[in-house]
């Protein structure tokens, strides 16, 4: 196993961690108000009272993800369980570059938002693949 890319591509998810608390602020926090729900693309309050509940629960599934990726950090760091570390980097970064994925697929205009999610962890995940394969 290289270490150095390793290290490099779990910081690099750790970054997208960062980045999916924020989300989560955005969405299940601070959802009210009009300059959140309009970066969104949401245009009225009304439209905004409209997607709440979904906003809601999708800012928790970042949220989820993100406390992935930080027990698998605390795991390769402070533990003898880097392997579940590994393990757990991996699945909640690629759970964040496919979600991305399907953002950028589903709806092309909001590919700013599709990249912000999700090439810091696209990056992360292939340098810790690579770490495993050098």
């Amino acid at each position: 196993m290289n270490e150095s890319l390793l290290i490099v591509g779990a910081g690099l998810l750790g970054i997208a961690a960062v980045i999916h608390v924020a989300i989560f602020i955005l969405e299940s926090v601070l959802w009210s108000r009009p300059s959140v729900w309009r970066s969104f693309g949401l245009r009225s309050a009304e439209a905004a009272a409209d997607v709440r509940p979904m906003a809601f629960n999708q800012g928790f599934y970042n949220l989820f993800l993100a406390i992935g990726i930080v027990v698998g950090l605390v795991l390769i760091v402070a533990t003898a369980a880097q392997q579940v570390g590994i393990a757990l980097l991996l699945a909640s970064g690629i759970s964040m570059v496919l979600a991305g994925t399907v953002l950028i697929v589903s709806s092309p205009k909001l590919a700013r938002a599709a990249a912000i999610q999700g090439l810091v962890p696209l990056f992360g995940v292939a340098l810790v693949i690579a770490s495993l394969l050098v």
